[in-house]
């Protein structure tokens, strides 16, 4: 996924579900952002997620994000899996 340096917050970068086919709290989930990062989760409906912008973004700093995502049941232990997503940074300022 790539987006514009001048994106404002709360631009949407990404779409996704979390599923867990377990019943009780072991089927209960929710999505994490581990890290420092201009990017944040906004919950949309059960088990769905937008990855959103939460911050200022500059390609001149950093080209791109590995934004990781992570899904959590509520069972004990907790289980839980992650997916990396590239997402890079498209210049706005150059010429």
């Amino acid at each position: 996924s790539t987006i514009s340096e001048a994106a404002p917050p709360n631009t949407v970068v990404a779409l996704f579900n979390v599923r867990d086919w377990d019943s009780g709290d072991n089927g209960r989930t929710r999505g994490e952002l581990p890290g420092e990062q201009p990017f944040s989760l906004t919950p949309l409906a059960a088990d769905s997620y937008a990855l959103v912008t939460s911050g200022e973004l500059d390609r001149e700093q950093v080209e791109e994000y590995n934004v990781t995502v992570r899904a959590c049941d509520e069972g004990f232990p907790p289980l839980s899996a992650s997916k990396t997503l590239l997402v890079g940074l498209l210049d706005v300022n150059d010429n």
